[in-house]
């Protein structure tokens, strides 16, 4: 039987509050502060975790043009900000400072970890996950948001669609760098008449269900369960400490006018432990869960 299953994953199991607290206290740390230990911390751990869930062959995928974007974003920054003790040459008569190209390094850093932070979330937090625990409070705008997360992969996928029937259909039969410029539009033209076409049937559908309507109930298969409450106590817990410690000035550091020292003081000991135990807890639950499905397997 488990032969024919695909592997499930910890996160997938997780109650739709569970998860969603976890991610919003990993991408509040990672958006806090500029401190060079908690992005790399941030960085690696959200690239892992997102290649757990997604898999190898779409990490590498990913990277493969994320990378350039960090390297992008690490050399445009010293030409624009000129500010550091430490010149390493002139360019266009600007220095080029050390102090600017590492701000640059980790400020790249930080904005990749929150874009595969954010990949993570929409491989777990689904739409119907979104509408569950929102629903009754927001019903219109749950709705949309959930309609929002999962409007780019459909948009995705119907351009390709679109893309390969026009295929079919010879249109991309000519050289001309013109024809292909127009066949290109013409699908995007399509995709979008296709799009507001499917708006207005979901918002009839929807109306005709009554949602959001008062009084309406609804089904729901998430159960809030002890291993839910055990790790959203932990992620809770050391979540809050660590966003604690950052806004009393544990990670404070400075890149300019020079790079300042690394502090290791108790606190920030503390500060460090605590991020790489919330930010590390998924990888470990996603390998345990891992060995657990290989030896279910083996039982077969």
């Amino acid at each position: 039987l488990l032969g024919g299953i695909s592997k499930m994953r910890y996160f997938d199991r997780l109650h739709p509050i569970t998860a969603f607290v976890y991610f919003m206290l990993l991408l509040l740390v990672a958006m806090l502060t500029m401190n060079p230990v908690i992005i790399t911390i941030c960085y690696l751990a959200s690239v892992v975790f997102c290649g757990m869930l997604i898999g190898i062959r779409k990490l590498l995928s990913s990277l493969a043009y994320n990378i350039p974007i960090t390297l992008m974003i690490a050399l445009t920054n010293p030409m624009f900000v000129h500010k550091g003790e430490t010149i390493l040459f002139f360019l266009n008569d600007n220095p080029v400072t050390k102090e600017a190209i590492v701000y640059g390094t980790f400020a790249s850093m930080m904005i990749m970890s929150v874009f595969y932070l954010c990949r993570c979330y929409t491989e777990i937090m689904t739409s119907d996950k979104f509408i569950y625990l929102f629903g009754r409070v927001i019903p219109k705008l749950s709705l949309v948001l959930s309609m929002i997360l999962a409007f780019i992969p459909k948009l995705k996928r119907k351009y390709k669609e679109i893309d390969e029937a026009q295929k079919a259909l010879g249109i991309y039969a000519t050289q001309s760098y013109v024809d292909k410029i127009r066949s290109k539009m013409r699908v995007l033209s399509i995709l979008l008449t296709n799009s507001l076409e499917t708006s207005v049937d979901t918002a009839d559908s929807m109306r005709a269900r009554g949602y959001g309507l008062k009084g309406r109930t609804s089904y729901a298969i998430y159960r809030f369960t002890v291993a839910d409450f055990a790790y959203l106590a932990f992620s809770i817990i050391f979540g809050v400490t660590t966003v604690v410690l950052i806004m009393l000035g544990a990670s404070e550091f400075y890149y300019y006018p020079t790079i300042s020292v690394i502090k290791g003081t108790p606190t920030v000991y503390i500060l460090y432990s605590s991020l790489v135990l919330l930010a590390g807890s998924s990888i470990f639950m996603e390998v345990k869960e891992n060995f657990l499905w290989r030896y279910l397997k083996s039982k077969i």
